[in-house]
This record gives structure tokens, C-alpha cells and sequence, in this order.
């Protein structure tokens, strides 16, 4: 059988190595050329059933082409690998002069930010916020508040009853309930914020489930005046002065005196839509004077301390600002309100 010359190794080595493109291509042509098993190391082996004059020039001409298709395995190597190199950093190139693509970023909830200007108008005037619990006993969501057993915010109508024992909390006045069960030192001017539960009719502005955030000041002296003035202040503060507001009388079972301020409707500005009902007016807070029995209950003499409370709906005022006129969108999953509250649309 005749053996293969060093240049016919050579061109077929040549061939196959310019045919290479990946990796495993460079593999496969050291393997079939340079391998074990290879026609160059079945030449080279066979150097032994030659002549001896001839042996010395065919072992060189065979060690130079041997030491040929190293170097131009190496040097092929290395360029597919500098190619490599580049299709990646081509790839993943970023011209980092351009102006960015910010993803798109979402807000704070409409009820969370009016949660937040009313927390901060608070502390400004020393109120701190407590929490409570939004699963309650009857105790401190109706008893501890001058609410008596035949009032109908008892009645399943209005109130979600847990096991018959507990219920879900119908208003964040329990928070103050607590925290005068707890006597603390005089002044006491804390806030509370949260969920509120009421087993009552949707429409567009009531829900099942709503914000609502509430404050007590009890001290010595205070009057009707103080509650006026406070109750003024956070409405010119969250509103400014081109929305009108008045002061109505209302009854709340833990308040005597106690009253009510309407917002002119910001939705509409007066005529009347779905939001104030055709009215014009949007009940934003009750307030009063606390109850003397109130105060009894927790061992406060009604004459020498008094108080003010008020009680705004988080949600409703949530409405106003954003300018819509049903309260359920804020509440629904559906990120077109949500953008078109951010982007001020109605």
C-alpha cells in the first residue's frame, strides 16, 4: 500500500482546516489529521519498513509538515476565536451616548398619596398614627362608642360578622377606642388609617370596602371652635381655595355636638354629576365634640377634659382629586384608570 507524501497530508490537512467555522469543526479536523489514529501517524510508523538511506529525509519531510499544520492549527484556532469574540461584542454592543428607554414605572395609589398628604398635615399639627386591628370585637367597634344594642348598624345590613362573635371593623374609630382605653398622658392627638368594612348598596360613590382615616385631640379646654378651625384647615390644605366647603349638622352616636363638611364637587364643579349624585356637594368628613359618655367609659371625667373627632372618607377625597366619578375604579385592576389618573385625564 502506498504511502501518502507529506504534501498530499499537508493539502488535505489544509483543506479540511479552511473549511472549519465553529469550534467542534476544529476538533474533528485535529482529530482526523493530527489524531492517533491519522494518516500523518500511520506515516510517521511506518517510517521503520523503509530503506535506512531513505528514513532521514522522510522523517524530516514529514516532521515539517507535521509542525506546519500545528502552526496553522493554532493560528486557525485563534482566529475563530478572536471572530467569536467579535460576533459577541457586536452583539451585545450598546451605544451608551443614546438617550435611555426607561421602562414603563408605576405610582402610588391615588388613596395611598391622600393617606400621605393627610398623615403629613397631622404631624404637623403633633397628631402621631396608631394602628389597629381590621378584625374587631363589638366591643370597641360599637359598645365603647355610645353605639347600643338596637341601633341598626348592628343589623347584618351593615355590618360583615365574622363567626357571630367578631366583625370586620366599620369604621377606624376603634383605633381610638383602644387608645383611650389605654389612658394615656394629656395632650393625646392621634390619627389612624385603613380599610373599613360595610355590608351596604355599591353605587358610585359607596363601596363594600373603603379607606378611611380618623383622628382624636383630647385635652383640657378644647372646644367647638378648635374642631372648626382643624376641620378648616385640613380642607383649605388638601384643596386650597377654589373648592368651597360648609359645615352641616349631622349625629354620630359618639359625638355631641357633631357635624359634617361638604366639598363643592371637584368632579363637576357644581351642576351636578354622578359623583356628588346631581347635588353639587360631596360629604368629605364627619367630626364632633367626643361624647361625655365616651370619656366615661374609659374613666375620663367628661368635665375637666374634652375632645375632638373626625372621621374622613380616604376614598371619596381619593375621588375628588383625581377627578372621577365612580369610586369602584380605584379599586379595579385595570391599569387604563390608573394611567389616565397619572396622566390627569378624567
Amino acid at each position: 500500500m502506498d504511502r501518502p507524501s507529506p504534501s498530499a497530508l499537508l493539502d488535505s490537512f489544509r483543506d479540511a482546516l479552511e473549511r472549519a467555522r465553529t469550534p467542534d469543526d476544529l476538533v474533528e479536523v485535529n482529530r482526523l489529521h493530527l489524531g492517533k489514529k491519522s494518516p500523518l501517524k500511520g506515516a510517521l510508523k511506518s517510517l521503520g519498513r523503509l530503506a535506512p538511506a531513505e528514513r532521514p529525509e522522510a522523517a524530516r519531510a514529514l516532521n515539517e509538515a507535521r509542525s506546519l499544520m500545528e502552526q496553522e492549527f493554532e493560528a486557525r484556532r485563534e482566529h475563530l476565536e478572536r471572530r467569536a469574540v467579535e460576533a459577541q461584542l457586536a452583539a451585545e454592543w450598546h451605544d451608551l451616548t443614546l438617550p435611555g428607554v426607561a421602562p414603563e414605572r408605576g405610582m402610588r395609589h391615588p388613596v395611598t398619596q391622600t393617606e400621605e398628604r393627610l398623615l403629613a398635615l397631622m404631624r404637623r399639627l403633633g397628631f402621631s398614627l396608631v394602628d389597629g386591628p381590621e378584625i374587631e370585637h363589638p366591643y370597641y367597634n360599637f359598645d365603647a362608642l355610645n353605639i347600643p344594642e338596637h341601633h341598626p348598624a348592628r343589623d347584618l345590613q351593615d355590618t360583615f360578622w365574622v363567626d357571630g362573635r367578631l366583625l370586620l371593623r366599620s369604621h377606624t374609630t376603634t383605633v381610638q377606642a383602644r387608645v383611650l382605653q389605654k389612658q394615656p398622658e394629656l395632650p393625646i392627638r392621634v390619627v389612624s388609617a385603613g380599610r373599613v368594612y360595610r355590608n351596604e348598596a355599591v353605587d358610585a360613590t359607596h363601596l363594600a370596602m373603603f379607606h378611611q382615616f380618623e383622628g382624636i385631640w383630647v385635652d383640657r379646654g378644647l372646644t367647638f371652635a378648635h374642631l372648626k378651625g382643624t376641620l378648616a384647615l385640613i380642607a383649605r390644605e388638601l384643596y386650597g381655595d377654589q373648592h368651597r366647603i360648609r359645615f352641616k349638622p349631622k349625629f354620630y352616636p359618639y359625638t355631641e355636638p357633631s357635624v359634617g363638611v361638604d366639598l363643592s364637587c371637584a368632579v363637576c364643579g357644581g351642576p351636578g354629576c354622578a359623583a356628588c349624585h346631581g347635588a353639587g356637594w360631596v360629604t368629605i368628613l364627619g367630626a364632633g365634640m367626643i361624647h361625655p359618655k365616651v370619656f366615661r367609659e374609659f374613666g375620663y371625667d367628661p368635665h375637666e377634659v374634652t375632645g375632638i373627632a373626625f372621621g374622613i372618607g380616604t376614598t371619596r377625597l381619593a375621588a375628588q382629586e383625581v377627578g372621577i366619578t365612580r369610586v369602584r375604579s380605584l379599586y379595579e385592576l385595570d391599569l387604563r384608570v390608573h394611567r389616565a389618573i397619572h396622566r390627569g385625564e378624567p
